[in-house]
């Protein structure tokens, strides 16, 4: 049985999905974490038939809207490929105290491994319409002005919000659906 009430609904559709570190903890602070979900995303892109509609990316979570015949299984492998790489990142450069944070707070019956940097879950909401693909796009590159970060979305570096301008962003997303008008 699931761990959370969240579901994947219609798995064709897209989907709004928020990813968390374990207890909030500052992870994504360094450019290097950021560029391994960065690639990721673009790895699953390419090889593994994802669609990344939009993204950002906090010090202690992430934001996104993807799409995928196989969703539920692309979401785990790409959390499971992306814990690992941060952990060994952190751990090649002796991040104690993090890394003391990830294994204290670590479930229990996680007894397979030493650390836990994903809280469990993604909290995926089902797309619908293009009308709230729009909501969720705004809300997703809103989110660091609202934290007081930036005064406009497109000054956060790790966001899709270039993108939806026109501009290059860190990596690729999946506009075609989007027409400026």
């Amino acid at each position: 049985m699931s761990r959370s009430r969240y579901r994947i609904v219609e798995p064709q559709a897209p989907h709004f999905m928020t990813f968390t570190v374990l207890e909030w903890l500052p992870v994504f602070t360094r450019p290097d974490t950021v560029q391994i979900l960065l690639e990721a995303f673009t790895y699953r892109q390419q090889n593994r038939g994802v669609r990344l509609y939009g993204y950002v990316i906090l010090e202690n979570h992430l934001h996104c809207i993807l799409q995928s015949p196989d969703l539920e299984k692309q979401v785990k492998n790409w959390k499971s490929y992306t814990a690992r790489q941060v952990i060994d990142y952190l751990q090649a450069r002796n991040s104690k105290q993090l890394l003391a944070k990830l294994a204290y707070y670590k479930k229990g019956y996680k007894t397979d491994r030493e650390y836990q940097l994903w809280e469990e879950g993604s909290h995926p909401q089902w797309i619908q319409n293009e009308a709230m693909l729009v909501e969720k796009l705004e809300y997703i590159h809103n989110n660091p002005v609202k934290r007081g970060y930036v005064d406009q979305p497109e000054h956060w570096r790790y966001s899709s919000a270039r993108n939806y301008l026109g501009m290059a962003g860190l990596i690729s997303v999946y506009t075609q659906w989007w027409t400026q008008g």
